[in-house]
């Protein structure tokens, strides 16, 4: 069996070395994409000159490399789906496609991949599509260095971005997503990585994944979008090196994580969010080297999430640095920078002599009550968290820090 997996393997990478280059251009022997297609063999090679081209929906249902020339634009003329790719390596390179249909049934898209694999959607530009790039049933693609820019509608009348269903070893590399429903969009994805992207000013979420495993997100921004960045009903997510920035509003999150498990988030930067990272049902999650700067909460900690770890995480300049809605809580922090902290140093050992608490009474009765936040800043509210400090008896016992670090560690995304 594995002989004859790299028996085929061969014959078709021979395929592709020698196949045969078609030249498309609109002056030229091969004026349409769609003729050309039908009179290329697997493996062959489209060149597609500068142009302007509008065939309605394209399908490539044969192993062909598409690469164009001097931007050419494919118009979907607000009717047609772009491109539907029916058949393995296929590669889409450096086409502009634009104006894709819009349907309340079928999920239009620039380039639609199903139940495909070894995909290459490379460095093309997308602009005014429903969806940009949508793979389904799809194994082993790339989607790398392609500008997405959506009509930025209302939700009803915009599709996201990069949208995956039921897809493996994906890789999403250098991206950038802006104006669409959702700017990245996973749903049963597992075993794929999202890396350098950037997933801006879209209507709902940056980044929106959902019962997908396994998967890791690295160096990614995600900035002003309409509520931030949500992961849910997953479990090993692993995230490092991403910018959450911007994200405001009352219902925007720099992190929703909602019923996941076993998650590692470290060396993140979370900047300038409504909240920072807010968990319900999250356990045994590792929290650590992140930065938490100017949130309004830099971590909603819902009574419901056990077994969690906050670690070597600097808070800097939030309202709140941890706010939760229980009396009891089965998590852990330990050795974090916090400005709010005002303790002593003795052994001149760089912690603290005596534990921090967090969680303040006020924002408790924020949690309670939101209306309350307007009393910030007020006598009371000074008043309540120096009484509370003297005798706590509202505020969790065990969720406090034992170490709190005297000097912010050097956290570099």
């Amino acid at each position: 069996m594995i002989r004859l997996f790299l028996l085929l393997t061969i014959l078709h990478f021979s395929t592709l070395l020698f196949g045969k280059t078609w030249v498309v251009s609109k002056d030229g022997a091969n004026p349409s994409i769609k003729t050309t297609i039908l009179k290329a063999q697997p493996g062959d090679t489209l060149l597609i000159k500068s142009g302007y081209f509008k065939e309605g929906n394209i399908i490539v249902n044969k192993s062909l490399v598409l690469i164009g020339q001097g931007l050419p634009v494919i118009d979907g003329e607000n009717k047609y789906e772009n491109f539907t790719l029916t058949a393995p390596f296929v590669t889409l390179q450096g086409l502009k496609i634009i104006n894709t249909g819009i349907s309340d049934v079928n999920d239009i898209s620039a380039i639609t991949g199903e139940s495909v694999k070894n995909l290459r959607i490379i460095d093309n530009i997308i602009e005014d599509a429903f969806f940009g790039i949508h793979l389904k049933g799809s194994t082993n693609s790339l989607i790398s260095g392609n500008k997405l820019k959506a009509r930025n509608q209302r939700d009803a009348q915009s599709g996201n971005g990069i949208h995956l269903w039921k897809c493996d070893s994906i890789r999403i590399i250098n991206n950038t997503v802006e104006g669409h429903r959702d700017g990245i969009y996973f749903e049963f994805v597992t075993h794929s990585v999202i890396q350098g992207n950037v997933s801006h000013h879209n209507l709902r979420y940056g980044l929106h994944f959902m019962f997908s495993h396994n998967d890791e997100y690295r160096n990614n921004t995600f900035k002003d979008n309409g509520a931030g960045v949500a992961v849910m009903f997953s479990k090993k997510v692993k995230m490092f090196n991403n910018l959450f920035m911007e994200n405001w509003g009352s219902s925007a999150y720099g992190l929703l994580l909602k019923e996941i498990s076993d998650c590692i988030i470290e060396n993140n930067r979370f900047y300038k969010n409504t909240v920072g990272i807010y968990l319900e049902g999250v356990n045994r999650g590792t929290f650590a080297n992140n930065q938490f700067r100017e949130n309004g909460w830099a971590v909603k900690l819902q009574a419901s999430s056990i077994e969690n770890v906050f670690e070597k995480n600097n808070f800097v300049g939030n309202t709140f640095d941890l706010s939760t809605n229980g009396s009891l809580t089965a998590n852990r922090l330990d050795a974090n920078y916090w400005d709010k902290y005002d303790g002593y140093d003795m052994g001149h050992d760089g912690i603290g002599d005596i534990p921090f608490h967090p969680v303040s009474v006020y924002s408790m009765i924020v949690e309670k009550m939101p209306t309350a936040v307007m009393l910030w800043r007020s006598f009371l509210v000074f008043m309540l968290d120096r009484a509370e400090k003297l005798v706590p008896v509202i505020i969790p016992e065990n969720l406090r820090d034992d170490h709190p670090q005297m000097k912010a560690y050097d956290i570099s995304s």
